[in-house]
């Protein structure tokens, strides 16, 4: 039994990629029954053998398969639809509609719907039909364009500031308004999420910055895109790295004690961008004179505001991350634990990946669908 603040919750999520499940997932470990519409031929989620236990954010929903080209298939995604509190879909624009299952007539069926639509470019726009993938999406934002170094191409940001920032979790957050807004009203709404427009929203702050004139659109040169001697990413002996984030006149201050640096008169303009090249070579000279164990025990936990650059098992072990437990292991693979964390009503994740159609007879029977 679900006990998470969306328990009693039932969502349709059409299957896709990147951003739709991660979405679900979300809303899964939050309690939400998120029950996936899955083609019939679709291999996503799970094998004939057993689930997908590597398909992370395909966890914690029960999976119909459903032949939407078939006039009573599509019926049966109606009813699911009719009986839902919220729906995901991450198609282009028009396809839901052609299918049958557009707003219009999910609405009329079930008018306190929250129809989630989740795309890059958004329903309408000059490229709201093409193709693209995350990278696309943020390069159009201008946020691609300051990240990286001044010498260097832009860097791809994973795939975390478009597919799961942008999208994702403002779909997530605007399905949990909608809802809020639905058990007043009465009426469902269709949520249009662009993520160029999550993350256009995700860089109010830059956008203001560089309003003030205080941020340019020269890369690696400003106060948090490496350009500033105290807010950077060092190596170190071992060839490892550290993060220094010394933004506050007593965290820097700190920093340079920790360093042997407080001497130096070159330190004390912390805020002259004309020096900050010279002093991140001079900085770097330092911290590359010990490993980053070394680093660590020295400034680890204090006020310099500092973190060692750990990989992906690196940090799955680091006695903090183990503490909070932000690690779970379902069926062998270890993943990231539910968030965030609710003091009366934990949130957990529902189990692994399913096999697609895997609870077809049992979806109908709990939603009450013939």
């Amino acid at each position: 039994m679900a006990t998470g603040p969306l328990a009693g919750l039932k969502i349709v999520e059409f299957a896709g990629i990147g951003p739709g499940p991660f979405c679900a997932m979300l809303l899964s470990d939050m309690g939400a029954d998120v029950v996936r519409i899955d083609r019939v031929s679709g291999a996503r989620g799970g094998t004939p053998k057993g689930p997908n236990v590597f398909d992370v954010t395909s966890r914690g929903r029960r999976s119909i398969a459903l032949d939407l080209k078939k006039p009573e298939d599509v019926e049966t995604a109606l009813k699911l639809m009719s009986k839902a509190d919220a729906l995901i879909e991450g198609f282009r624009p028009g396809v839901m509609e052609r299918l049958g299952l557009g707003p219009d007539v999910a609405l009329a069926r079930n008018p306190k719907l929250v129809y989630g639509r989740m795309t890059g470019w958004g329903q309408f726009g000059a490229l709201a039909n093409a193709a693209g993938h995350d990278l696309n999406y943020v390069a159009l934002t201008g946020a691609l364009h300051a990240m990286g170094r001044r010498d260097d191409s832009p860097a791809p940001p994973l795939n975390l500031v478009g597919d799961f920032g942008g999208g994702a979790l403002y779909l997530a957050m605007g399905i949990c308004a909608a809802l809020v807004e639905a058990g007043r009203s009465g009426k469902g709404q269709v949520i249009d999420c662009a993520m160029t427009d999550g993350v256009i929203s995700l860089a109010s702050m830059f956008f203001g910055m560089r309003a003030a004139g205080i941020w340019t659109d020269d890369r690696d040169s400003n106060l948090l895109d490496g350009g500033a001697h105290f807010y950077d990413t060092y190596e170190c002996k071992d060839g490892k790295w550290v993060s220094i984030g010394s933004i506050e006149p007593q965290f820097y201050a700190l920093l340079l004690e920790k360093t042997g640096l407080t001497d130096d008169p070159d330190f004390a303009a912390q805020m002259d961008r004309s020096k900050w090249p010279a002093l991140s070579a001079k900085l770097a000279a330092v911290l590359k004179t010990k490993t980053r164990d070394e680093w660590c025990a020295i400034m680890e936990g204090s006020d310099v505001c500092f973190a060692p650059v750990l990989s992906w098992s690196e940090a799955m072990a680091h006695p903090h991350n183990v503490e909070r437990k932000a690690f779970v292991e379902i069926e062998g693979v270890k993943q990231p634990a539910p968030a965030p964390r609710f003091s009366r009503t934990p949130s957990a994740a529902q189990g692994p990946a399913p096999i697609v159609g895997q609870h077809n007879a049992e979806i109908l029977r709990d939603w009450g669908v013939s």
